[in-house]
């Protein structure tokens, strides 16, 4: 099996760990990778961490870096010793920022897998131009992405509708993760830039993340399957 063999990220967007760690008792770590988020490891910690890599967890970390190099790079060291498979930070943190947080990971080919987050999947391009941002999502996502790859970063965070052309200028081993993925039936919630599962791997996604879907299921082991056959079914008409 390869890493990519297994793109499903599940979130665990909850408030407290017994919580989140009841629903990933009922996941199966072979089938499913784990998101810990800001709500998850402010209440919890990085004991949380500890105990999803204990069950086998693959974990992405999502905690958004955003600082001075210096402590963005510390974070990044932090998170790492945790056991983490997966991080990330801010692009808009610019070259230094992410030079240093990816600097701080070394060469080991062990390390944790660091990725950038361009424009959030709850962001309209209104939006992007109250916070000062000229052009549009597109071109704003490109110039971050662009900037990720020439600091040496494994990929980016970015929503579906960015997947195609992300793809095709960074080339195939540039890792594209994507949350606001929604299986056709489910609301979109809070999410404005959404594509279903099988539509986000057919466009090129390395990764997906999904919450709600799965986490507010009756059966959520029966949900992660479902999302799964889906994308098996993608790649075997791509």
């Amino acid at each position: 099996m390869t890493d990519l063999d297994k793109p499903l990220i599940v979130a665990l967007d909850y408030a407290d760990a017994a919580t989140a760690l009841a629903l990933a008792d009922r996941l199966d770590p072979t089938q499913c990778r784990v998101k810990v988020g800001k709500e998850l490891f402010t209440s919890a910690g990085p004991q949380v961490v500890r105990e999803l890599v204990a069950r086998d967890f693959a974990v992405f970390l999502d905690l958004k870096f955003h600082d001075i190099p210096n402590t963005v790079a510390g974070a990044c060291r932090a998170a790492a010793d945790l056991g983490c498979w997966m991080m990330n930070v801010h692009a808009a943190g610019g070259p230094a920022m992410l030079s240093a947080a990816r600097a701080a990971l070394g060469q080991d080919a062990g390390r944790p897998l660091l990725i950038a987050v361009t424009v959030l999947t709850s962001i309209d391009e209104a939006t992007l131009h109250a916070v000062g941002v000229a052009g549009s999502i597109a071109e704003q996502v490109a110039r971050l992405a662009a900037l990720t790859e020439q600091a040496g970063l494994d990929g980016v965070v970015c929503s579906p509708l960015e997947i195609g052309v992300l793809r095709a200028a960074r080339g195939p081993s540039f890792k594209l993760v994507t949350p606001g993925v929604r299986p056709a039936a489910s609301s979109q919630d809070d999410q404005v830039r959404v594509a279903t599962p099988g539509a986000a791997i057919s466009a090129g996604a390395s990764y997906l993340v999904v919450g709600r879907p799965v986490t507010q299921a009756a059966d959520p082991l029966a949900a992660l399957a479902a999302i799964n056959a889906e994308i098996q079914a993608a790649r075997r008409h791509a």
